[in-house]
């Protein structure tokens, strides 16, 4: 496995040991040119099913098709339901991760289906275009058109309109992020809450556990100069970015809904999503900040059982139970 002389923190043993059997088909580095290679279908990977995303048929699943941003094509949406709900119940908007450049409505799912069905919420998971292709603010807008939607069709979906939370992992959670600045600044929705999993929010890619982690673990500062040049081409990490494109940039972090975030301390958006934090609170927010000791990016779908994948799991929920049972 390639690594770095600068120090840094180490990995947990369960991570280390994790890493060290995928580093044959496992590289930090993600390059422009391996792009198409990641978006083809692993078998080995295969993509969740209905049927798991059912949770044992507690939730019902179905794909819709909803209006997309004003001149853009429609947005796919795979939704899922409590079987027998009697009254409107809390949902999410799930954005999915990928570095803004793989990934579609089903990834990272399996873990929001277990959310709902455990606490009884509507979710709907957005299949966002893809940069390079389309870059921003097209991702973003596809995920806030869906975000609208739900919104608007709350009382048809079963949903209590003042209980949505967006919710995302890495790229995902830049893009929930990104929504709640957007749904502040345009009114539209009051949103109930944020739960950013180790979100991808800074383009400028130069913080200190970016350039500790360079050429180690998950997504290092390579990969993530790859997928914010796609995302944003030779603007990226220049003077003019949006917010809405990489929340970090926003001035003020002021009138969120609460936030919850996480992110494991031997990954390069460490730093980042801790600073974001402290600026909610800085703005007289809340936000509730977890730093998983040891965790590489992504520790939780790499070693699923492992101590710190287990509690960082159990977070998540408990922080939504909280938000919604308020």
């Amino acid at each position: 496995m390639t690594t770095t002389s600068a120090p840094r923190p180490p990995f947990d043993p369960e991570v280390a040991a994790a890493l060290e059997a995928l580093s044959e088909v496992l590289t930090p580095s993600l390059l422009p040119e391996m792009i198409p290679l990641l978006r083809r279908p692993n078998p080995a990977l295969p993509p969740p099913s209905d049927e798991e995303l059912s949770q044992g048929g507690v939730l019902e699943v179905s794909t819709r098709t909803v209006p997309g941003p004003a001149g853009d094509p429609d947005v796919e949406v795979v939704v899922l339901r409590p079987r027998g709900a009697t009254s409107a119940v809390p949902a999410v908007l799930h954005t999915h991760g990928g570095g803004m450049v793989i990934g579609d409505a089903r990834s990272g799912l399996l873990e929001v289906a277990g959310w709902a069905a455990e606490l009884g919420l509507v979710v709907v998971s957005v299949e966002y275009r893809l940069a390079p292709e389309t870059p921003h603010p097209g991702p973003v807008e596809d995920c806030y058109a869906a975000l609208a939607w739900t919104h608007r069709n709350a009382a048809e979906l079963g949903v209590d309109p003042a209980r949505i939370v967006v919710a995302g992992a890495s790229a995902g959670g830049g893009l929930a992020a990104a929504l709640a600045l957007m749904a502040r600044d345009r009114g539209e929705v009051a949103l109930a809450g944020q739960l950013l999993i180790y979100p991808m929010l800074d383009d400028r890619n130069d913080s200190g556990s970016a350039r500790q982690m360079a050429g180690v673990g998950v997504w290092d500062r390579t990969s993530n100069r790859t997928g914010w040049s796609a995302l944003l081409g030779d603007a990226a990490g220049g003077p003019d970015v949006s917010p809405y494109a990489a929340p970090a940039r926003a001035a003020d972090l002021s009138g969120l809904p609460p936030a919850f975030v996480d992110v494991a301390s031997t990954e390069t958006f460490r730093d980042e999503d801790v600073a974001y934090a402290s600026r909610i609170w800085a703005a007289g927010g809340v936000a509730e900040l977890h730093v998983w000791p040891g965790g590489c990016h992504g520790f939780d779908l790499f070693v699923p059982d492992a101590a710190i994948s287990r509690a960082a799991r159990a977070a998540r929920v408990a922080w939504l139970r909280r938000l919604l049972d308020a």
